[in-house]
Order: C-alpha cells, then structure tokens, then sequence
C-alpha cells in the first residue's frame, strides 16, 4: 500500500478502481423533470423489491429526487455513452436538451424511463437521507422493464468501459 492517509485525493483515487454501472437516475413533479448520470445505486433487497440511489445535493437542482416522491434508475448500456456524458452534464446541456436526446415514457410513479434501457426499476420514494454530499434515496420498486440486451456500460479509473 503507497498511501494511508484518508485524504479526499486519496479516497477519490481509490473510489476511481471501484467499477460502477453506469445508469441514469430520473424523477418528475409538477411539471419539472431532472435526471443525472450515477454510480452509486443498488439492490437493498428483492422483498419487497428495494434499491437506493446516490445524488449530489448540493445541486440545487437536485432537491426535486427528496421532494417528488418518485425516482427510476435506467440501466445504461455500451449505446447509451452519449446520453451518459449529456446526464453528467459534459456539453452543458439544459434539463430539456438532455432529454430530447432519447425517448421517454413516464412510469407508473410519474418518473421518465428510458426507452430500450438494459432495466428500467420504476420507484416510490420511501425515503430520501442526507448523507454528507449526497442524497441517498431509498425506493420500493413499484415497476421494472427489461430492455434489449446490451454489454453494460461500466464506469472505471475515471472512463467508461464495458465487460
């Protein structure tokens, strides 16, 4: 081991090994839509069917994921890089240009699901929690579509990658 200490350099260089799928997290309420390209979500348990996202809460744009009551995580594969990059915001594309760069239908809940995602898990907000940076939502998964299969989109050492 090169280094010890639990900097935040440190601990980003090392978040960076750490593989992740790459999906994108949406919700909707009152007109208004947001979505971010994540990481950071996963299966709590399958019953009842529950999973957690991560997002930034220091966008403010973000406070809509705790308020709406609704979010869904779309499994991203190979094909959707672009759409990958323009959710993480590379491009400074707006809310709206974001989305019209795929078809979307709304879920059950309310939230958008991307047409021809890997997974598509609709959810019912049981609860958002401030964690440090982030909110961790927590959803019962109240839907799931299953698109066509693709290699997954991974995220990892800072670039996208595929199994």
């Amino acid at each position: 081991m090169h280094d010890e200490n639990s900097s935040p350099k440190t601990y980003r260089d090392a978040m960076a090994r750490y593989a992740g799928h790459v999906q994108i997290v949406t919700t909707a309420a009152g007109g208004m839509m947001r979505g971010v390209t994540a990481t950071a979500c996963t299966s709590v348990s399958d019953a009842p069917p529950t999973v957690l996202a991560c997002v930034n809460r220091h966008n403010p744009r973000n406070g809509l994921f705790a308020e709406a009551g609704n979010f869904a995580i779309n499994t991203l594969g190979t094909r959707h890089r672009a759409l990958a990059d323009a959710f993480s915001g590379l491009g400074g594309l707006s809310t709206e240009q974001r989305f019209a760069e795929a078809t979307w239908d709304l879920s059950g809940s309310g939230a958008p699901v991307l047409v021809g995602a890997l997974a598509s898990f609709d959810c019912r907000l049981i609860e958002a929690r401030e964690v440090a940076s982030h909110w961790i939502l927590i959803g019962e998964v109240i839907g799931v579509r299953l698109g066509d299969a693709d290699k997954p989109l991974i995220y990892f050492d800072r670039g996208y990658c595929s199994m």
